[in-house]
């Protein structure tokens, strides 16, 4: 039986009393509760961003046409608007304390990953998984504080096309170090679980640049895979699912990387294309699957974060 209560409020303290309650979450112990954070995360990051916006105002008002055109032009969304992409980038530069605007860059947008390895590590191994389907906690439309389960299913299907652009600084310290992106493609064969790498080998130093590669099927000879290089891969059978994986093996130094997509069946289905918070991993939201990236393998040393590329 419910236990209950009752609270005498004077009139003039109702409306700070009730704005410092909210719901709890009603799949694991519903309630009412004191409201442990005023702002969420998300809610100050747009709140610091608009009370730069008169300072970056300024900024673009003296743009010219040209360099409008330019912010534009990288702007990574289907429809493409400057504005938006300068705001996003010179917030940034504004909370960090950083003087001037950014030179427009096609190969990243404010946000970039980065991959840091220091001795002792020499590895570090991460993970983005894509089964045939998982479940997520999805918001319910037109209510505040409640989430209901939700199936995501990601119909996979040949050809898959892997993107990533990067900017390595890393250094060998040992025989058969490297740094790849790549899809681990599951695939059934005559009663058989068998896998196959479609990989984007990343050079060990090098400026900004994009690779892709794409795995197709083909009629008569299977299934190949085709990159910057043009070589042929092939396998049989049906493709279940994949899991993407950023690899980097006997190495130290640093790997910046943007744009991660993984393009199949007419949609990119990489989580955190742009690299917002890579580090983030399992939330309320995301308990079967990280939102982002999980760990495989990160000693001492070695650690993956989101940051401002300076």
């Amino acid at each position: 039986m419910a236990k209950t209560s009752y609270l005498d409020i004077d009139p003039e303290l109702e409306e700070k009393y009730y704005s410092d309650l909210q719901s709890s979450d009603r799949f694991i112990l519903p309630r009412i509760r004191v409201k442990t954070v005023i702002l969420s995360q998300g809610k100050k990051t747009i709140l610091e961003a608009r009370s730069y916006l008169e300072q970056i105002k300024d900024l673009w008002n003296a743009f010219t046409d040209q360099q409008r055109a330019d912010w534009k032009s990288v702007d990574p969304h289907p429809q493409q608007h400057g504005w938006r992409t300068f705001v996003a980038d010179q917030s940034q530069r504004i909370k960090l304390e950083l003087e001037g605007v950014a030179t427009p860059n096609q190969y990243h947008q404010d946000l970039v990953g980065k991959i840091l390895i220091e001795a002792p590590a020499e590895e570090i191994k991460l993970i983005q998984p894509h089964p045939s389907s998982y479940w997520i906690y999805q918001k319910v439309t037109g209510k505040k504080e409640m989430y209901e389960p939700a199936e995501v299913e990601e119909d996979f299907a040949i050809p898959i096309e892997l993107s990533i652009c990067y900017k390595s600084d890393l250094v060998s310290t040992g025989e058969g170090s490297f740094a790849y992106f790549y899809a681990s493609v599951r695939h059934l064969y005559q009663g058989e679980n068998l896998n196959h790498d479609l990989v984007i080998d990343i050079p060990l130093s090098a400026d900004w640049e994009k690779q892709t590669i794409t795995l197709y099927q083909d009629h008569y000879y299977g299934i190949r895979g085709y990159g910057m290089m043009s070589y042929g891969q092939e396998f049989l059978g049906q493709a279940i699912s994949y899991n993407l994986y950023l690899h980097l093996y006997k190495v130290t130094g640093t790997l910046l990387f943007d744009n991660v997509k993984a393009t199949h069946s007419g949609s990119n289905w990489a989580r955190d294309t742009y690299c917002k918070k890579i580090e983030q991993d399992f939330t309320r939201q995301f308990y079967q699957v990280p939102k982002n990236w999980g760990v495989i393998t990160m000693p001492n040393g070695a650690g993956y974060l989101s940051i401002y590329p300076t």
